[in-house]
């Protein structure tokens, strides 16, 4: 990627609606060029998508929390398997050091968080587990 991909990409992550021409005029650069950026862009693997982003008001009402995970070993393909029925796990991510896995968890009150806790806990394979609340969002830089 280039600064004109780069550009590109940051100014459809703040409004993924942006017209082509409107790309191009910011950019000052010809439309056709934007087109077909976008399009090697979209082939590579770079944008997979456009989006719809949420703001505070759609996340008002939700409890959300982060999860850390220890998983036994070789137990991390099931408990992932496990993890995608439950619809409160919006995201999941492998990390480096004492955890193998944080979760993003979403909910609608701290009962249903608690039972989601307790489903994952449960989890053969799910040797330790370690949950952080989120209170307020401070910064928010996510595209």
């Amino acid at each position: 990627m280039d600064e004109l991909d780069r550009n590109i990409v940051g100014l459809l992550g703040a409004d993924a609606r942006m017209s082509v021409a409107t790309l191009a005029r910011r950019l000052k650069v010809a439309r056709s060029t934007v087109q077909a950026r976008l399009e090697r862009l979209e082939t590579s693997g770079i944008i997979a998508g456009y989006t719809l982003k949420l703001g505070e008001g759609a996340r008002e009402g939700r409890l959300r929390a982060s999860v850390l995970l220890t998983i036994e070993p070789r137990a991390q393909a099931a408990v992932l398997t496990r993890l995608r029925s439950i619809a409160e796990v919006e995201r999941v991510f492998t990390t480096s050091g004492r955890f193998d896995f944080l979760l993003q968890v979403a909910c609608p009150n701290t009962q249903v968080l608690d039972q989601v806790l307790d489903q994952i806990g449960a989890m053969t394979g799910v040797r330790a587990s370690e949950s952080l609340i989120h209170l307020s969002t401070k910064i928010d830089r996510a595209v």
